[in-house]
């Protein structure tokens, strides 16, 4: 019986010794695969859609691909008046996180508002350009702003705004049309990273480089909005499911070197 024991001991014991101690690298390589939205060429994969113009018609060259960078410019406007655009990703998305490296330059067009002084942002759960009218300042969405600081004073970015819609925040319908984050204030011309993690209609979170600063959930159509009655008139469910994706133009310069997205499981 020691013997046989004694065997079983040394077998036990070359069979630890000989079996791989580390996971192969196929098994142990990151499920993330963020897709590249912008390829750092040109804007193949989104449309164009400036208040008072059709479709694509990119008026004054406002997004551009200069660089590898994905600009908003208006040095071919003469005066802004009111020319608020989006650039439309072509593809809806629910659940998914989009990231976005962006910094503003330079000065703001002639006659854009004071409000949209560094001030840009990232519409999520939008409707699609092909149902907003040819005046139609914004598309129905969840807007996370995006703000500069203006050299002193508290300025945070990846705000929310919503224009035609709701969210749900402490459990109560929450109907402010902007609501600050607890970012940080950036400053000058520097590089900043906001993620937007939307997860169907039930949570949405903004991060600044890394840290979550706002929440909320049940993202919903304002029954008592003009655009929004258009849409719920036409058959659009009141809860946001899913949605557009879009970077605005409002009248101050900006670029963006990265936007992606990883799609989540609902």
């Amino acid at each position: 019986m020691k013997s046989l024991s004694f065997l079983i001991f040394c077998w036990c014991l070359c069979l630890s010794t000989c079996l791989p101690t580390t996971i192969p690298a196929e098994e142990t390589k990151t499920q993330e695969e963020w897709i590249p939205l912008f390829n750092g060429k040109n804007l193949d994969g989104w449309n164009v859609k400036i208040r008072g113009y059709d479709l694509n018609e990119n008026f004054g060259h406002t997004f551009r691909v200069e660089d590898g960078l994905l600009k908003v410019s208006y040095d071919q406007y003469d005066e802004f008046a009111e020319k608020f655009g989006h650039l439309f990703y072509k593809d809806p998305f629910s659940h998914y996180i989009i990231r976005v490296e962006y910094r503003f330059t330079g000065e703001q067009s002639k006659g854009g508002p004071g409000w949209a002084f560094r001030n840009s942002g990232i519409m999520v759960h939008g409707q699609t350009p092909e149902t907003m009218t040819k005046d139609q300042r914004f598309p129905v969405s969840i807007e996370v702003q995006l703000l500069g600081g203006k050299g002193t004073g508290k300025r945070p970015t990846a705000n929310l705004c919503t224009p035609g819609t709701h969210v749900v925040m402490n459990d109560k319908l929450f109907k402010p049309h902007c609501t600050s984050s607890h970012s940080q204030t950036y400053h000058g011309d520097q590089w900043v990273t906001v993620e937007v993690e939307v997860r169907g209609n039930e949570i949405i979170n903004h991060r600044v480089n890394g840290k979550t600063v706002l929440s909320y959930t049940k993202p919903q159509l304002d029954k008592k909005d003009a655009d929004a009655q258009k849409l719920i008139q036409n058959g659009a469910p009141i809860m946001l499911e899913k949605g557009t994706i879009s970077l605005q133009s409002e009248s101050h310069p900006i670029e963006f070197r990265k936007v992606e997205l990883l799609k989540l499981k609902p």
